[in-house]
Parts: structure tokens; C-alpha cells; sequence
């Protein structure tokens, strides 16, 4: 049976042929691995999401987790399923052979953890606040902070979250009050409260590791002032059990549209004067640690938006396909036939709305995936500090750019299947609901858009924004030479030019900081759709080759990948020419709004 969740030729598609995935096992932290062991761990995700995580998505949408008196209860099936995906390495998969992991690529693993999150979103929302956790503990943490929080975390044993929002603060982390004194041991005493702490309870985990921002009491004001601590639920023993339950309560369970069978938590911290947490990283240093596990989630979002669209698309084309309703224009006679849905061309134009950005969506998430492989262990350091560079200018787009158009590709699954799509009799209602979502997780788009324009095309003078019009010209010289190619090579060439000078009218103006960032959000779709505009042109720059000497059984699906991208470079790409004027003009409608005429 074609599976629902992905396309696994695309995936083979993406990871092989467009990224070159199969080249990582020559480095030595990969040598261990081979295409057939990557496809051997493209299975077994395909598998457990299949048999483990898919059949009580619906179930942990309709039944939300509960607080009673003796915590918060979450489904069965949920502890199941996650304990399955605990069982198979996968929470390591990315660490050290030392740590219990596979080092597997983190290209390759993402590509893995996408399935599972097309299965089911929620569950696999504990999974990936776990995986990030970890990794802040095992980069910033101590000897004993790694084997005490870290390693059980990476058994699956603890589980992670974030506490970084406040009711008052929001996302301006600078007015963060929650406050750390210091105690005689060593460790801290933490005063405060967070809110829409996503996984901050639940019985699915022996313990829950919240890695919280706060401030020492004296610290300086602002972020400057803020430290990161490791406060878990429960205290561990000296011989590594677990201890009295630490001095966090949950104050409330938060009811969202979507993602619904992720907990979305009120803590309060030291109602008893007595919440102990241990500095993680430098004092007023947390949140340049918490960072890094931010820009993780970041990626993964979006990730996780992509793979909304892409399992939505995928019940809607079978659903087009299998559903007769109408006739075409010239052959309206009552007596004939009516045709699958997938005949009609507005039918056609959803469906290539949802194929174009989710696909589109896919292959940037995992190259950025790529680039993560490649900042740790390409060979050339020259080779590292770009990866690195890239990441960092493609990080808000990913996450941002990326929610926002594959919500549009989720609006387009419902609306594909007419009145049917809106009911929860289909599961397009759900992934809409829950893809509604990623546009406010880990920062609003327009914090990410911001962070985009004011540091990240600026960063070391431009170079990193430098570079990625550098990647994208590189490719467009690739493609002109290309039968039917030679067309959207041009297309995208005048984008990245049209880009390119917008950006540099902006920047004249940019220590007028109000006016300079006011228009941020329109300038992160002006770079989005460029870039994936390059990304649609590479993958059919790589279809087109392939397509010469293409099985007939293969031609379809390489057809499909120069459909797309005519699509993106016809439908979409031409959008930029609006927001480029809107923003060269320095258009102050938004900033000018007076709040009494709103």
C-alpha cells in the first residue's frame, strides 16, 4: 500500500540525489554507516510511526491530556508508542557510539523523525523537546550534568522541555522574572512562573528535565542578566535514582486548537520556597546556551509544518483520485460519466499549491539538516564556517517561511476534499489545526522575521546573506544549460538580483531601526520565496538529468518534480515583484497606524 505519511521516493529523491547523502560515509563519524543502513533507519521510522504513533493520533486529538490529583494523565497508546521509539535508538540516534548513540547523520535522522511527525505531531512533540534538551546539556553541561540529566534523557528514561515564557513577558525574554538564589551547595533556589511550557507534564517519562531561564538575584537587567538552569521534576539521588519530588508544580493545563496531545503547561517554581536547579553553562550566559537549542527546534518546526502539508497533500491527491463528482466543461451532458475530482483544474491547482510547498518545504528543511552534518564534519574548515553561515541565515526562513506557506498547503488538503475536509470524519481538519500552530511555536514568525532581517542578513557584514545568494547563482549557472531549464534559470537569476538590491536599500536605512524592521515579515517572504525558488530549480535541475536516462516507471515522478517547480517559478515567484516595491519604498501603512484608528 503508497503510504500516507510520505512519499518515499521523494525521500530517496532528496537524501540521494539532490543531497548527496551516500558522501557523508566517507567522513569518519559516518564511516560506520551506508546507504543500506540509512535506508534500514528510514524503515524502522516508517514502521513504528505506521504501527506505534498513527493509530491513536486521532485519539490524542479528540482526548486531551488531564490534571487530577495525582498529576497529569496522557493516553496509554501515547506511552506505548514513545516507549517503541525509546526502544530503537532513536533518541540517540544522532550522539556518540559513547553515549548509546548511532551517529547517524542529522540529515538522515531528520528525514526519519518527519515521518514519525506525519504520523502523529503530538507525540512526537515530546520527542523532539527531548532531543534538544539533551543536546544543550551534552554541549554545555558538566561531566556529572551529562551523566546525571543528559544520559538518561538519551534513554529515554527523562524527558526535556523549554521554560523560557512568562504570563508578563511573552516573548520579550528580557523581562523575564523568574529569580535564582544561590544556595550552600552549590546549586540554586528558583522563584517564578512559566507558561505554555509544551511537555512540562505528563506520566510518560520517569522524570521531566525543564531547562529554565532565570535571573540571579543582582544579575544586570535585560537578557544580559539571564542564566540557564537544570530544574527536574524529581531529584536524583546520589546513585542516580529518583529523589522527593522537586518544588515545580503544574498550575494548569493549556487547551490549544491543535497539537492537542502535547501537554501545554502553567508551572510555578518554588511555591515552598524550595525549587532546586543547577546552573547550566555561565552565570548571565543562558540565553546564548539556549539558543542552541532554540535554533534546533526552529529547524524542526519546520520541519514538522512539512510534513503536515505533505501527509495533508497526500490524503488529498487520494482522495482526488478516488472521488467522482462533476464533468469537465466540454463534456457537460447529464448522461455522461462524472470524473475523479483530480480531472478539474482548479482540483489540479490545490493540489499543486500543496505538492510545490510541501515537497518544496521538505527538500529546504532537510538541506538545512545537511548543513547541520556539515558545520560538525566536512573536512575543510573553510567548508564548516560556511555550513555554519548558511544555517544561520536560513534558520528564520526554515522556521517561519516555512509554517506560513505550508499552512496554506494544509488549507488547500481540506479544500480539496470540499465539505468532507472540514469534518474529522478526514484527518485534514486535524493536520490544519495542528499546522495552525507552528506559525507561534518557538517564536512568532514575526520575532523570526525580525531576527532575519536586523541580525542574520547582516551577520558579519552581510557575509552570511553574501553566501547564500552565492549557492543560489550557483545553481542558476547549472541550470541554463539544462534543456527547459534555461527558462526558470533566468526567472530565479532576476529574483536573486531583484532581492539582492532591495536588500541593499534596506540596509542604508538600517539605524533607523523602526522604519528599517517595520516591513520585516514582507521581507522574510520576499527571501522564502526566493529561496525556494532555488530550491525548486535544483531539484529539477537533478530531475532533468535523470529524466535522460529514466526507466519508464521513473518518469512520472521526475515529470512531477518539473511540474512543481514550473508551478513555483509561474504562480509564486512572480509574488516578489510587489513586496520588493512595498519594502524599497520603505512603506509605513503598519508603522504609522495610529493604536485608536485599529
Amino acid at each position: 500500500m503508497t503510504s500516507l505519511l510520505v512519499n518515499r521516493r521523494d525521500l530517496s529523491f532528496l537524501l540521494y540525489e539532490l543531497l548527496d547523502s551516500e558522501e557523508l560515509t566517507e567522513r569518519e563519524r559516518f564511516a560506520g554507516h551506508s546507504r543500506e543502513t540509512f535506508d534500514t533507519a528510514l524503515d524502522t521510522a516508517h514502521d513504528i510511526a505506521t504501527e506505534w504513533f498513527l493509530p491513536h493520533a486521532a485519539a490524542a486529538d479528540e482526548h486531551e491530556p488531564t490534571l487530577g490529583a495525582d498529576g497529569v494523565r496522557c493516553l496509554p497508546a501515547m506511552r506505548a508508542a514513545l516507549a517503541t521509539y525509546v526502544e530503537t535508538g532513536f533518541v540517540a540516534a544522532t550522539q556518540d557510539e559513547a553515549l548509546g548513540g548511532m551517529q547517524l547523520p542529522f540529515s538522515v535522522f531528520q528525514a526519519c523523525f518527519g515521518i514519525v511527525t506525519a504520523a502523529n505531531t503530538a507525540a512526537a512533540g515530546y520527542l523532539l523537546l527531548t532531543q534538544g534538551a539533551a543536546n544543550l546539556v551534552r554541549r554545555f553541561g558538566s561531566p556529572a550534568q551529562i551523566e546525571t540529566f543528559c544520559r538518561p534523557m538519551l534513554e529515554g528514561r527523562f524527558f526535556g522541555t523549554m521554560a523560557l515564557t512568562e504570563p508578563q513577558a511573552g516573548s520579550a525574554l528580557a523581562d523575564v522574572r523568574t529569580t535564582a538564589e544561590p544556595a550552600a551547595d552549590g546549586s540554586y533556589r528558583l522563584t517564578g512562573g512559566k507558561i505554555f511550557i509544551s511537555g512540562g507534564d505528563h506520566d510518560l517519562a520517569e522524570n521531566i528535565i525543564h531547562l529554565t531561564l532565570a535571573r540571579v538575584r543582582g544579575a544586570p537587567a535585560g537578557v544580559a542578566g539571564l542564566s540557564l538552569f537544570i530544574v527536574p521534576k524529581y531529584l536524583i539521588n546520589a546513585d542516580g535514582t529518583l529523589g522527593r519530588r522537586n518544588d515545580v508544580a503544574t498550575a494548569g493545563l493549556i487547551h490549544k486548537m491543535g497539537y492537542r496531545g502535547t501537554t501545554s503547561t502553567v508551572l510555578s517554581f518554588g511555591e515552598r520556597g524550595d525549587c532546586v536547579g543547577y546552573l547550566l553553562g555561565r552565570p548571565n550566559h543562558g540565553l546564548a546556551c539556549m539558543f542552541h537549542m532554540m535554533n534546533e527546534a526552529r529547524t524542526t518546526v519546520g520541519l514538522g509544518a512539512a510534513m503536515l502539508a505533505y501527509t495533508g497533500y497526500l490524503h488529498a491527491l487520494d482522495y482526488a483520485r478516488t472521488r467522482t463528482q462533476g464533468r469537465p466543461a466540454h463534456a457537460k451532458h447529464p448522461a455522461s460519466p462524472p470524473v475523479p475530482i483530480v480531472e478539474h483544474a482548479d482540483v489540479k491547482r490545490m493540489l499543486l499549491v500543496q505538492k510545490t510547498f510541501a515537497e518544496g518545504s521538505l527538500a529546504l528543511c532537510l538541506y538545512a539538516a545537511r548543513l547541520v552534518d556539515d558545520a560538525f564534519t566536512a573536512e575543510e574548515e573553510s567548508a564548516r564556517g560556511d555550513a555554519r553561515l548558511l544555517l544561520e541565515v536560513l534558520t528564520p526562513v526554515v522556521k517561519a517561511w516555512v509554517s506560513d506557506v505550508c499552512l496554506e498547503a494544509s488549507y488547500q488538503s481540506m479544500q480539496t476534499l470540499g465539505g468532507y475536509g472540514y469534518t474529522r470524519d478526514y484527518p485534514v481538519e486535524r493536520f490544519y489545526r495542528d499546522n495552525r500552530l507552528n506559525p507561534i511555536h518557538e517564536g512568532t514568525n514575526g520575532i523570526q522575521a525580525i531576527d532575519l532581517l536586523g541580525r542574520k542578513v547582516t551577520l558579519e557584514d552581510g557575509a552570511a546573506f553574501t553566501l547564500l545568494l552565492d549557492r543560489m547563482r550557483t545553481t542558476i549557472e547549472a541550470a541554463r544549460s539544462v534543456e527547459r531549464m534555461s527558462g526558470y534559470a533566468e526567472a530565479l537569476d532576476q529574483a536573486v538580483r531583484r532581492l539582492s538590491a532591495t536588500t541593499h536599500t534596506l540596509r542604508q536605512r538600517a539605524d533607523e531601526s523602526d522604519r528599517f524592521l517595520a516591513n520585516a515579515s514582507l521581507y522574510l517572504w520576499l527571501l522564502g520565496h526566493v529561496v525556494g525558488g532555488w530550491i525548486w530549480l535544483e531539484q529539477a535541475r537533478v530531475a532533468a538529468h535523470a529524466l535522460a536516462t529514466a526507466a519508464p516507471s521513473e518518469q512520472a515522478f521526475y515529470q512531477g518534480k518539473l511540474l512543481a517547480c514550473r508551478y513555483f517559478m509561474t504562480w509564486e515567484l512572480p509574488r516578489i515583484e510587489h513586496w520588493a516595491a512595498l519594502l524599497e519604498r520603505f512603506d509605513d501603512t503598519c508603522l504609522s497606524a495610529r493604536p485608536e484608528c485599529l
